[in-house]
């Protein structure tokens, strides 16, 4: 089945940008000449995606009017005869089909994925943390999606780290008694261990923001325990995932930047 569909969670504060994300929300943050949600969602139209689903919170308007019609400006731009600035406005109005999901309580990427599950409906979809710019020759949620199509098994997009940092992400535990494909970079997997530190890893394979899901997820997320902070983690999910059907993971050939925090 296609993937028409991806979602974008951007609901969060984003604390650590503070107190430039006061009024301004950290997803519409300039990287060069464009926001940071600009690149994911066009990696996912280059992708073949259809459809963005958004899952934001009240003070996140602004990422919805960057991607509405602006009358007004494109008036002064053509009445000026700055034809290419009129464009690039234009584009990204016309860029791909938004909707837009309000989630009330921040309750965890978990939650924030179950936010989406009616408009999503029975159909495979993509997972996109705009936090995470993956360049590369081809876009990483098109590797995904292809991986995807090829076992017909949720895929998770997945970075080689060094041992010290594997305590900062969700790390793939790969089943050894399946075989790779593509090259060794698609990956059959048992679970996903949430930040173990080095000794405990059961590999260097780390998930990053690209994820093509199953809708079986969502009856894995409503069953999938609140955890600390009282919230519902995607990764808990996916682990439970894994031990019913099957789940790769999928190294993606491009370089990742985390544009969540200040360093990245």
């Amino acid at each position: 089945m296609k993937i028409r569909t991806a979602v974008l969670p951007v609901a969060g504060w984003g604390t650590r940008f503070l107190p430039a994300t006061k009024a301004v929300p950290k997803e519409l943050l300039p990287i060069i000449d464009r926001p940071a949600i600009q690149y994911a969602i066009e990696e996912a139209v280059a992708s073949g995606i259809e459809r963005v689903i958004l899952v934001t919170s009240e003070h996140k308007r602004a990422i919805e009017d960057h991607f509405d019609i602006s009358s007004d400006l494109e008036a002064i731009l053509e009445q000026r005869g700055d034809i290419e600035h009129l464009r690039a406005v234009r584009a990204v109005a016309d860029m791909v089909h938004l909707v837009t999901i309000r989630q009330k309580e921040q309750l965890g990427l978990g939650h924030a994925v179950l936010m989406a599950q009616d408009a999503v409906g029975h159909e495979p979809f993509a997972v996109m943390l705009p936090d995470d710019l993956i360049f590369g020759p081809t876009p990483a949620l098109a590797e995904l999606m292809s991986a995807y199509a090829a076992t017909q098994a949720s895929v998770l997009g997945v970075m080689r780290v060094a041992p010290a940092d594997t305590n900062r992400y969700g790390i793939v535990d790969p089943d050894a008694t399946l075989p790779t494909s593509d090259e060794g970079r698609t990956i059959p997997i048992r679970g996903v261990v949430e930040k173990p530190d080095a000794a405990h890893a059961p590999s260097d394979l780390a998930v990053v923001g690209r994820y093509v899901l199953s809708p079986k997820i969502f009856e894995r997320l409503e069953q999938t325990p609140h955890g600390l902070n009282g919230e519902i983690q995607l990764t808990d999910a996916i682990h439970t995932l894994a031990q019913e059907q099957p789940v790769v993971a999928r190294h993606f050939s491009g370089t990742r930047y985390d544009v969540g925090s200040p360093e990245g």
